[in-house]
Protein backbone atom coordinates (compact mmCIF):
# COMPACT_ATOMS: atom_id res chain seq x y z
CA UNK A 1 0.00 0.00 0.00
CA UNK A 2 1.03 4.10 -1.00
CA UNK A 3 2.77 5.45 2.41
CA UNK A 4 3.74 8.52 3.67
CA UNK A 5 6.71 8.01 5.48
CA UNK A 6 6.50 11.32 7.14
CA UNK A 7 3.23 11.20 8.55
CA UNK A 8 1.99 7.30 7.72
CA UNK A 9 -0.53 8.27 5.58
CA UNK A 10 -2.21 5.56 3.41
CA UNK A 11 -2.06 6.35 -0.54
CA UNK A 12 -5.76 6.17 -0.16
CA UNK A 13 -6.05 8.96 2.88
CA UNK A 14 -3.32 11.11 0.90
CA UNK A 15 -5.38 10.99 -2.46
CA UNK A 16 -8.77 11.14 -0.41
CA UNK A 17 -6.76 14.63 1.45
CA UNK A 18 -5.41 16.35 -2.21
CA UNK A 19 -7.22 19.05 -3.94
CA UNK A 20 -8.25 18.54 -7.33
CA UNK A 21 -4.54 19.00 -8.63
CA UNK A 22 -2.99 16.50 -6.24
CA UNK A 23 -5.72 14.11 -7.29
CA UNK A 24 -4.69 14.85 -11.18
CA UNK A 25 -0.71 14.81 -10.18
CA UNK A 26 -0.97 11.24 -8.15
CA UNK A 27 -3.14 10.13 -11.13
CA UNK A 28 -0.69 11.01 -13.97
CA UNK A 29 2.85 10.05 -12.01
CA UNK A 30 1.52 6.94 -11.14
CA UNK A 31 0.16 6.25 -14.77
CA UNK A 32 -3.17 5.86 -13.40
CA UNK A 33 -2.15 3.24 -10.86
CA UNK A 34 0.48 1.04 -12.42
CA UNK A 35 3.00 2.93 -9.79
CA UNK A 36 0.88 1.33 -7.27
CA UNK A 37 1.78 -2.59 -7.28
CA UNK A 38 4.35 -3.39 -4.78
CA UNK A 39 6.65 -5.26 -6.79
CA UNK A 40 9.10 -3.71 -9.83
CA UNK A 41 6.76 -0.44 -10.25
CA UNK A 42 9.35 0.96 -12.81
CA UNK A 43 9.00 -1.72 -14.86
CA UNK A 44 5.44 -2.22 -14.97
CA UNK A 45 5.38 1.59 -15.33
CA UNK A 46 7.66 0.96 -18.37
CA UNK A 47 5.45 -2.00 -19.87
CA UNK A 48 2.14 -0.19 -19.42
CA UNK A 49 3.71 2.89 -21.58
CA UNK A 50 3.68 -0.04 -24.15
CA UNK A 51 0.32 0.48 -25.97
CA UNK A 52 0.25 4.21 -26.15
CA UNK A 53 3.61 3.59 -28.21
CA UNK A 54 2.17 1.06 -30.29
CA UNK A 55 -1.15 3.90 -30.67
CA UNK A 56 0.87 7.12 -31.49
CA UNK A 57 2.79 5.04 -33.82
CA UNK A 58 0.21 4.26 -36.47
CA UNK A 59 -0.69 8.11 -35.80
CA UNK A 60 2.69 9.21 -37.06
CA UNK A 61 5.96 10.62 -35.61
CA UNK A 62 4.62 14.17 -35.52
CA UNK A 63 2.10 13.26 -33.34
CA UNK A 64 4.46 11.10 -30.84
CA UNK A 65 6.92 13.90 -31.03
CA UNK A 66 4.12 16.00 -29.97
CA UNK A 67 2.94 13.91 -26.84
CA UNK A 68 6.37 13.04 -25.74
CA UNK A 69 6.70 17.21 -25.29
CA UNK A 70 3.52 17.16 -23.56
CA UNK A 71 4.10 14.03 -21.37
CA UNK A 72 7.76 15.25 -20.22
CA UNK A 73 6.09 18.32 -19.24
CA UNK A 74 2.89 17.24 -17.58
CA UNK A 75 4.91 14.71 -15.80
CA UNK A 76 7.54 16.78 -14.48
CA UNK A 77 4.55 18.86 -13.19
CA UNK A 78 2.88 15.53 -11.97
CA UNK A 79 6.20 13.84 -10.38
CA UNK A 80 7.35 17.00 -8.46
CA UNK A 81 3.35 17.70 -6.92
CA UNK A 82 3.34 14.15 -5.70
CA UNK A 83 6.58 14.53 -4.20
CA UNK A 84 5.31 16.73 -1.74
CA UNK A 85 2.16 14.71 -1.38
CA UNK A 86 4.34 11.86 -0.53
CA UNK A 87 6.46 13.36 1.24
CA UNK A 88 9.39 11.05 0.03
CA UNK A 89 12.29 12.25 -2.87
CA UNK A 90 11.74 10.14 -5.90
CA UNK A 91 9.06 8.09 -4.41
CA UNK A 92 8.81 4.77 -6.16
CA UNK A 93 5.13 5.02 -6.83
CA UNK A 94 6.33 7.50 -9.60
CA UNK A 95 6.44 5.90 -12.86
CA UNK A 96 5.36 8.77 -15.23
CA UNK A 97 9.38 9.28 -15.95
CA UNK A 98 9.29 5.44 -16.88
CA UNK A 99 6.70 6.02 -19.12
CA UNK A 100 8.68 9.17 -20.75
CA UNK A 101 11.85 7.66 -20.87
CA UNK A 102 10.61 4.37 -22.67
CA UNK A 103 8.70 7.10 -24.96
CA UNK A 104 11.60 9.01 -26.15
CA UNK A 105 13.30 5.39 -26.80
CA UNK A 106 10.91 4.15 -29.19
CA UNK A 107 9.84 7.55 -30.69
CA UNK A 108 13.07 7.82 -32.14
CA UNK A 109 12.65 4.13 -33.34
CA UNK A 110 10.67 2.72 -36.00
CA UNK A 111 8.52 0.19 -34.07
CA UNK A 112 8.99 -2.80 -34.65
CA UNK A 113 8.78 -6.32 -31.69
CA UNK A 114 12.47 -6.28 -31.80
CA UNK A 115 12.91 -2.42 -30.91
CA UNK A 116 10.23 -2.92 -28.72
CA UNK A 117 11.74 -5.75 -26.68
CA UNK A 118 15.28 -4.21 -27.22
CA UNK A 119 14.34 -0.64 -26.06
CA UNK A 120 12.40 -2.01 -23.15
CA UNK A 121 15.99 -3.79 -22.10
CA UNK A 122 18.05 -1.55 -22.71
CA UNK A 123 16.13 0.98 -21.44
CA UNK A 124 15.50 -0.68 -17.95
CA UNK A 125 19.46 -1.48 -17.93
CA UNK A 126 20.18 2.59 -18.21
CA UNK A 127 17.03 3.69 -16.08
CA UNK A 128 18.84 0.90 -12.94
CA UNK A 129 22.34 1.41 -13.40
CA UNK A 130 22.01 5.27 -14.21
CA UNK A 131 25.64 5.67 -16.27
CA UNK A 132 27.02 9.08 -16.01
CA UNK A 133 25.95 11.71 -16.39
CA UNK A 134 22.45 10.21 -15.42
CA UNK A 135 22.99 9.76 -11.76
CA UNK A 136 23.93 13.73 -11.51
CA UNK A 137 20.71 14.37 -13.53
CA UNK A 138 18.64 12.72 -10.83
CA UNK A 139 20.01 15.11 -8.07
CA UNK A 140 18.34 17.71 -9.53
CA UNK A 141 15.22 19.03 -6.74
CA UNK A 142 11.36 18.28 -7.84
CA UNK A 143 9.71 17.00 -10.81
CA UNK A 144 12.60 17.28 -13.15
CA UNK A 145 15.11 15.62 -11.61
CA UNK A 146 12.67 12.93 -11.75
CA UNK A 147 11.74 12.96 -15.11
CA UNK A 148 15.48 14.06 -17.08
CA UNK A 149 17.00 11.24 -15.89
CA UNK A 150 14.74 8.97 -17.09
CA UNK A 151 15.01 10.74 -20.58
CA UNK A 152 18.33 10.75 -20.91
CA UNK A 153 18.73 6.82 -19.69
CA UNK A 154 15.91 6.90 -22.82
CA UNK A 155 18.53 8.59 -25.06
CA UNK A 156 21.18 6.23 -23.84
CA UNK A 157 18.36 3.15 -24.58
CA UNK A 158 17.66 4.57 -28.44
CA UNK A 159 21.57 4.35 -29.02
CA UNK A 160 22.29 1.17 -27.58
CA UNK A 161 19.40 -0.32 -29.88
CA UNK A 162 20.53 1.50 -32.86
CA UNK A 163 24.21 0.25 -32.48
CA UNK A 164 22.70 -3.67 -31.90
CA UNK A 165 20.18 -3.39 -34.93
CA UNK A 166 23.10 -2.02 -37.09
CA UNK A 167 25.34 -5.31 -36.25
CA UNK A 168 22.09 -7.64 -37.13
Amino acid sequence: MLTCESDKLSGYEIFRKADISGKTALIISTWFGVGLFPEAPGTLGTIAAIPFIILLDFAGKWYSTFFLIFLAAVGIWAAGRSQDLLGRKDPKEVVVDEVAGIFLTMCLLQVSWLTLALGFAFFRIFDILKPYPIKRIEKFRGGFGIVMDDLFAGLYAFVAVKIVLYFI
